[in-house]
């Protein structure tokens, strides 16, 4: 059947979807209707999209865009042309940014200008101290550069020659032997000459380890260029087969001598902490970059005082408790106060409904429904609890309590150390108010400032709540108060111990003591918070950005809060909008106040 429509007949068809249009745009968005009693939303549509304005948009979206391209494509340890490469690609998006007439842009814009700047200025630091670093370890790795050459000919596809690949495999194999046996002899003769001056210099153990780590992903490396042609090219497969196989297994071997003989740990131990201070000079780097004009000095100091707070509180706490002023006792009564084996997720599950139900009656920030009903739980493994023996949250909450994999001592530590009143100080950091609404906001405002995601806004904004739902008497008992200044003694002591680290002040191990004595940690749970620190997964400043980080929120709320101010909800709001930029520019945004071209973090933002 042929169906025929006349012009009167479109033009009403045309009307009718314009006035569908309307109502569409006019209703709130799906997920954001209000909460399940079917309330409206208190802020509806279009309030809900992004409408920030900034003249550099589209250039930190380039730049994130080429940056990923770039370190994907140059990912090979130990390779200066890579790093070359990169530090170019940096001075050219800097050369870039100081043609743009600064002058002509509005707010936003000149934050995103600041924003970018300050990264291109760290990340060509960042190379340098990779460089540095490569540098003290080079004598080790003298056969990096045939794995190098290898792989980068490979990626540019250039032409291979069989029997010329098995000969660089063959003299890798050769020289791995050869410096396995140099190192091991001067390792012998250090010790036979132990207190002589004619002696090497021993090597640092973080050395020995970075070594050791370099060769692991100098093996991977080797690994993926054999993969590629092995099996496709019978040629290659035929000449190469039994000299790439001596020479993964003398990487291999060389890596589990570094690890044993001069790291002093089993080649696959992973309970053992071997970090890599970076020194103060890096740290100062890193503060800059983060827009915190403190010394690393001062910030331990500041934690100190923190802690001297936290101490107090705790023996109030405790007398409460009718433990006296003994915090220990206090804190060993509250560990024994869990959930027995396989009741945590209901326990998490409550303590979820209960903190939002908290903020919501205060109207202390917008939670669309979407954002509530869309968080999910998994159980972390044993394994992982090595490293996180607490939660870790987002859109997903993952929660640590025993398995049954574990030994009995670490079960029992598992749970004291994730007890109801533990737990009840930290869901909300992990859901809402914190890490999943924050990510919720973060992937729907000004998301092109995720390449500039930073610890301080990222855990300090989970941490602010912390500080302020204790001030709103969010504990509703002495042991809650124990919880919440446990957690609260743990963020002070990460400032002290983990810069203290990097200043070569403390070692791991005292590290972990720290943690044991002056907060109270289970030892296997201090031992994993260390090494999470100290590893290197994490930024250097990462563990000192929860507490830090917070107080700036705190302090900023101070400034713009109040009766002739913002709401609490408004402000809490507007950070979120910002997504995860330093706060100090935070603070240039919510005041109005442009940054300069040249802008240089002065925000002390303590009164101490």
């Amino acid at each position: 059947m042929r169906i025929s429509i006349s012009i009167a007949t479109r033009s009403t068809v045309v009307v009718l979807a314009l006035a569908l249009l309307a109502t569409v745009f006019a209703t709130p968005l799906p997920g954001d209707e209000g909460d399940s009693t079917g309330e409206p939303a208190a802020v509806p549509y279009p309030e809900h999209v992004d409408m920030s304005a900034s003249e550099l948009r589209g250039h930190v979206v380039r730049f994130a865009a080429d940056l990923g391209n770039l370190e994907r494509f140059h990912d090979l340890p130990l390779s200066g042309s890579a790093r070359e490469r990169k530090a170019a690609f940096f001075r050219d998006w800097l050369e870039a940014l100081r043609r743009i007439d600064f002058d002509a842009l509005g707010l936003d814009g000149r934050i995103d200008y600041t924003l970018l700047r300050v990264e291109l200025e760290f990340r060509l630091h960042l190379l340098e101290r990779e460089a540095s670093q490569d540098a003290e370890i080079a004598e080790l790795l003298p056969f990096a550069g045939i794995i190098v050459e290898l792989e980068q000919a490979r990626r540019q596809l250039e032409p291979i020659e069989a029997r010329h690949a098995a000969e660089r495999l063959k003299e890798l194999a050769e020289v791995v032997t050869k410096k396995r046996a140099e190192v091991a002899k001067s390792s012998s003769k250090r010790g036979d000459d132990e207190g002589e001056g004619d002696a090497r210099p021993e090597i640092k153990r973080s050395v020995a380890n970075r070594a050791a780590r370099r060769v692991e992903r100098l093996l991977s490396t080797l690994r993926r260029w054999h993969r590629f042609r092995d099996g496709y090219d019978p040629g290659f497969s035929w000449w190469t087969a039994k000299p790439f196989e001596r020479a993964t297994a003398a990487l291999e071997s060389y890596r589990k001598f570094l690890r044993e003989k001069l790291v002093g740990v089993g080649a696959d131990d992973k309970r053992a902490i071997i970090g890599d201070p970076i020194g103060r000079e890096a740290l100062m780097a890193e503060l800059a970059h983060e827009l915190i004009p403190y010394t690393p000095e001062e910030l331990i100091e500041i934690g100190k005082r923190q802690l001297e707070w936290c101490d107090r509180e705790m023996a109030r706490a405790a007398r409460d408790l009718g433990f006296g002023d003994d915090w220990r006792a206090a804190q060993e009564h509250v560990k024994g106060l869990h959930v027995d084996p396989g009741k945590q997720p209901e326990l998490i599950r409550d303590l979820a409904i209960e903190a939002t139900r908290f903020l919501e009656e205060r109207d202390l920030v917008t939670i669309p429904q979407l954002c509530r009903e869309t968080w999910r739980m998994e159980m972390m493994s044993a394994e992982r609890q090595l490293v996180n023996p607490y939660f870790t949250g987002g859109e997903v909450i993952s929660v640590s309590f025993p398995t049954d994999e574990m030994d009995h001592e670490d079960k029992l530590m598992s749970m004291r150390g994730n007890n109801v009143h533990f737990s009840r100080a930290t869901v909300h950091h992990e859901l809402i108010p914190g890490h999943h609404l924050q990510g919720y906001m973060a992937s729907r405002y000004r998301t092109h400032r995720r390449i500039f995601r930073t610890p301080f806004l990222v855990e300090g904004w989970a941490l602010y709540w912390e500080l302020l739902l204790w001030d709103l008497d969010f504990a509703r008992s002495p042991a809650d108060r124990v919880g919440m200044l446990f957690w609260r003694k743990h963020r002070c002591a990460r400032i002290i111990f983990s810069l203290s680290f990097h200043l070569e002040r403390m070692t791991a191990e005292e590290c972990v003591e720290f943690l044991v004595d002056r907060v109270g940690h289970e030892r296997r749970n201090a031992m994993g918070e260390v090494r999470r620190s100290v590893i290197g997964g994490y930024s250097p400043l990462y563990q000192c950005a929860y507490l830090l980080g917070g107080l700036q929120l705190r302090a900023l709320r101070r400034e713009l809060v109040g009766p002739d101010g913002m709401t609490d909800r408004e402000f809490h709001d507007a950070v979120l909008h910002e997504n995860s930029i330093p706060i100090e520019l935070i603070r240039a945004s919510l005041r109005r106040e442009p940054p300069g071209r040249d802008f240089k973090s002065t925000w002390r933002f303590l009164d101490e």
